[in-house]
């Protein structure tokens, strides 16, 4: 295993891995607990937003992930007024459990009020889109072959400076992870020659609620505690 980025919000590397089992643990980052607000009573709204509108994005907002027990709820509120020139109810406004405190949540106009009472819950990513703490996908990792005649293929390096690269006079591999073409898309550049074997690029981008390594590890015990449950099963 390779790491090509290693961030809290992002964590990119190369491994040798079964397909079947790369979707298993992308699928199963859907199991993973998360926090998200998922009632609301609204007492005032004078918006432009019909109420359900501003269910919807409160439902959105990324909230600092907790363990919680099964029925643990989570309250939060609320409160704004407009002014003169307007003002903009932001998520922030709820209390620090909130991550991105900037993320709008409705423009009141002046005399407009807003007053909810919301109730956060743990749910799962496989029952609604709220719950899930992020992004996670694999790609083959291509393997890029450049011989005499492909270091002078100069075009490749001003359509992919990302994948591309000047070396003095010749085209060199700058990050192949980067690459999305096949052999279809280098067939008119003589010299560059794509190709794939087990090597994959594994990506997870985190929302916030938990880091990006988190929701890795979180994910491969998931699976594990599920395959335990089919073995027990079949037994």
């Amino acid at each position: 295993m390779e790491n090509i980025k290693n961030t809290s919000e992002e964590v990119v590397f190369s491994v040798e891995m079964n397909v079947s089992l790369a979707n298993a643990i992308r699928r199963s980052v859907g199991e993973i607990d998360i926090l998200a607000i998922d009632e609301c009573d609204i007492y005032k709204n004078d918006s432009a937003l019909y109420d359900e509108i501003i269910a919807h994005r409160l439902g959105l907002v990324s909230l600092k992930n907790q363990k919680m027990k099964k029925g643990d709820v989570v309250e939060f509120k609320l409160k704004g007024k407009g002014e003169v020139d307007g003002k903009m109810i932001l998520a922030g406004e709820m209390g620090a459990e909130v991550i991105y405190p900037e993320t709008p949540i409705v423009l009141l106009g002046e005399g407009q009020q807003l007053e909810i009472v919301a109730r956060a819950r743990a749910g799962k990513g496989i029952n609604h889109a709220k719950f899930m703490p992020g992004l996670v996908y694999y790609k083959h990792l291509p393997m890029i072959k450049l011989n005499a005649e492909g270091e002078k293929q100069t075009e490749l390096v001003e359509i992919y400076p990302e994948v591309f690269e000047m070396y003095g006079e010749k085209v060199k591999v700058k990050n192949a992870w980067k690459c999305n073409l096949d052999e279809e898309d280098v067939k008119d550049y003589p010299g560059v020659e794509v190709s794939f074997d087990d090597n994959l690029v594994f990506a997870i981008e985190s929302w916030g609620q938990m880091e990006a390594k988190k929701i890795f590890e979180e994910s491969c015990r998931v699976l594990k505690s599920n395959l335990l449950e089919v073995s027990k099963a079949v037994k």
